[in-house]
């Protein structure tokens, strides 16, 4: 009979001796158990918690969606591409007072020209799906898409983390704390493109999860078939051991990162560490599996295969997202490579020149991108929410829009949970001793996120950069935080005062990240409050 793991809500099957006779080492279930570790089953529950706190965050971020009524930040850009492209199918200049035209519900119709922008498509697409729904003269309409993607990455993270800590206790835990950090709250309510790259990474690592086990489950069913009924397989069967080269997780995880970098190419750097990280798992279960030369069948049984599944289908993905410029006759540089020549490239299609030159243009553009703004931050202070960025403020006095005091204010500030953000950069430090120390691959698999969207900024130091960046990897410091309050938990056979140590202070740390959100929602969802209270939540003087 299955026991309960009371500090992680899972339930565990029975304990069973991990030596093993040589007859037995190589039965798949014995190969299974040491490639996967014992079995967490999660019944009922396993769905009911993530939902539970994603439609906790979804009722916090569908709520006063429409306000402010008004283009806020960066939403000038991208709100009028995705209207663009409801019509036209890639992106079209806008008269100067289009943001007025909007802001009235009236946003009429663009200019003939194409636009030169430097972002691809897809995040402008599901931009698009909300206002082809709601329509584009509201601003429900506008953010529709990006509180949909937000909720809907609430119930991914969740699901992730109860993957990746067998505990479904654990796994609302981290739903719960993205349902309640700033940081996610205001990008799943306003239109960047930020929070779908967010949602496309997220999917492509609970994908890779997936396709862990998949693999080392089809990769102790090969190394048990080739004993053949013997006992043990023979030893030229276990210098290299078998392919396993049918991965359908694998392949979606490379889609999904297609989609990610045709959101923004930031994404770029998490197709590398994931492909990485995948390869990396790979090598260990055949190590594990009794594979002799694990090292070299990991480069050449499963990473040469990933790369050439991956990366080909990802590219394919990626250009895909560019059908509507692909399908137009005057976007952007769509016909750069008519009038130019092609020397040495001529054998290249048209079309496929005229985009490599239209990227090549907004690379430049990118990595010479170094105009100053008031709300530009260092990466050095992301982690502890140096300078967060504000989408919008508006100042009323009295009687004005209803203001009952002297001075109101109204904003929209990118500022994350304190007590989630601070937390989670102390985590950091336990999660790296326990992948350096215990090689805990949970451990490894998390820093890679954060590796990849954090550390990749610092080769552009002279770069304008903004902390909603961080959105791209703030899901991992989420998973970050979550491990370390399983720590905290402690493990089933732990004493019960230890466990009801642990339960007393993750339950005191989890209210009051409610209150402190609680106390934060005014400023994260554009709340007209007394311009007092507005000040007594900006914390830092950095962050006014």
């Amino acid at each position: 009979m299955a026991d309960v793991n009371y500090a992680t809500g899972a339930a565990r099957a029975p304990e069973r001796r991990w030596i093993e006779s040589p007859a037995r080492a190589f039965s798949e279930a014995v190969l299974t158990r040491r490639l996967l570790g014992s079995p967490a089953f999660f019944g009922k529950w396993g769905w009911l918690v993530p939902l539970l706190v994603a439609a906790i965050g979804g009722v916090l971020r569908f709520y006063r969606l429409g306000e402010p009524g008004s283009l806020v930040f960066d939403e000038t850009y991208y709100v009028k591409d995705a209207y663009s492209y409801l019509h036209f199918g890639y992106e079209r200049e806008w008269p100067d007072d289009a943001n007025d035209a909007f802001n009235a519900g009236s946003p009429g119709q663009p200019r003939d020209e194409p636009e030169y922008v430097v972002h691809p498509p897809v995040g402008k697409w599901m931009i698009a799906f909300g206002m082809a729904l709601f329509g584009t003269d509201n601003a429900f309409g506008w953010r529709f898409g990006a509180a949909l993607t937000g909720t809907v990455s609430i119930l991914l993270i969740a699901l992730i983390a109860q993957k990746l800590f067998k505990s479904t206790a654990l796994g609302g835990v981290a739903g719960l704390l993205t349902a309640i950090d700033g940081h996610h709250l205001v990008h799943s309510r306003t239109s960047l493109l930020d929070i779908f790259l967010s949602f496309w990474i997220v999917a492509a690592f609970g994908a890779l999860l997936l396709d862990r086990e998949h693999g080392r489950r089809r990769l102790a069913a090969k190394v048990a078939a080739l004993a053949r009924g013997e006992g043990t397989p023979r030893e030229s069967d276990l210098l290299y051991g078998p392919p396993v080269l049918w991965r359908p997780w694998r392949l979606s995880a490379a889609v999904c990162l297609g989609l990610a970098v045709g959101t923004k190419w930031s994404a770029l750097a998490f197709l590398a560490a994931f492909g990485l990280m995948a390869v990396l798992w790979d090598m260990n279960a055949r190590r594990v599996a009794g594979i002799r030369h694990w090292f070299a069948a990991g480069v050449v049984r499963d990473g040469l295969p990933a790369f050439f599944t991956m990366i080909p289908l990802a590219a394919a993905t990626y250009l895909a997202t560019w059908t509507g410029w692909f399908l137009s006759k005057d976007g952007y540089d769509r016909q750069w490579a008519r009038d130019h020549g092609g020397g040495i490239w001529g054998w290249v299609p048209d079309p496929l020149r005229s985009l490599a030159e239209y990227h090549r243009s907004a690379y430049t553009f990118h990595s010479g991108l170094d105009s100053s703004h008031p709300y530009e931050s260092s990466p050095w202070s992301w982690l502890f929410m140096g300078r967060p960025t504000s989408f919008y403020y508006q100042g009323e006095e009295q009687g004005v829009n209803g203001c009952p005091v002297a001075d109101c204010s109204t904003a929209v500030t990118v500022v994350g949970n304190p007590i989630i953000w601070w937390a989670a950069a102390l985590a950091l430090i336990a999660v790296v001793f326990a992948w350096l120390g215990r090689r805990d691959w949970r451990a490894g698999a998390i820093l890679s996120g954060i590796a990849a969207g954090y550390l990749v900024w610092f080769l552009y130091p002279e770069r304008t950069m903004f902390f909603f960046y961080a959105i791209a990897f703030q899901p991992f410091l989420i998973l970050a935080l979550t491990y370390v309050l399983g720590l905290v938990l402690g493990r089933s056979t732990d004493p019960p005062w230890r466990r009801r140590q642990g339960l007393v202070i993750v339950g005191l740390y989890l209210v009051t990240a409610l209150l402190v959100a609680a106390f934060f929602l005014p400023v994260w969802t554009a709340e007209q409050i007394p311009y007092q209270d507005w000040r007594w939540r900006m914390w830092m003087p950095s962050w006014v």
